[in-house]
């Protein structure tokens, strides 16, 4: 029977760990640079090093991204990891926040492709350099449309969005 050695730690590059996990090298260095990745051991060149633990804690962070969490949700779900601080009541409050803006979201997005569907009708496809999804997208708001000069009448798009501002 052999005896049980003790492996060492993986150690990989920044551009492996990229590789393993998908990441561009430049937003690892800013998922550090913001704290979200801890700073990690240099070689004596100065090279980064990178262990499981970075790979699991990038893969939970582009996870969270592809899900739409902001980079303040995700470090506070990681602040909540790292403190083993945290509950499953926790975690459940801040992902049905998350969902309550997705929702937001949706709904205004549908607001804007109503929007988009109306103005694509209301254009023919013509060579003529009048156009109504131009001429809407350069309209101005209804109250500053009274001192407007035209060389030809446009059609009125509805303003359907007139107090639509999308959430950021």
């Amino acid at each position: 029977m052999r005896p049980a050695t003790l492996s060492a730690p993986v150690r990989l590059t920044i551009g492996t760990l990229s590789e393993r996990t998908g990441c561009h090298i430049e937003t690892i260095r800013y998922y550090e640079r913001i704290g979200l990745m801890p700073r990690t051991a240099r070689t004596e060149g100065g090279h980064r090093l990178y262990g499981e633990d970075h790979v699991k804690r990038l893969g939970f962070i582009r996870r969270s991204r592809e899900l739409g969490f902001t980079l303040d949700q995700i470090r506070t779900l990681l602040r909540l990891v790292d403190g083993r601080r945290y509950t499953c009541a926790h975690v459940k409050r801040i992902t049905v926040e998350h969902l309550d803006e997705i929702h937001r979201k949706v709904e205004d997005l549908r607001k804007i492709e109503r929007v988009l569907k109306h103005m694509a009708t209301q254009c023919d496809g013509g060579a003529v350099p009048q156009c109504p999804v131009i001429d809407a997208l350069f309209d101005q708001a209804p109250e500053a449309q009274s001192g407007r000069t035209s060389r030809a009448p446009r059609k009125q798009l509805p303003r359907t969005l007139d107090h639509f501002s999308p959430r950021a």
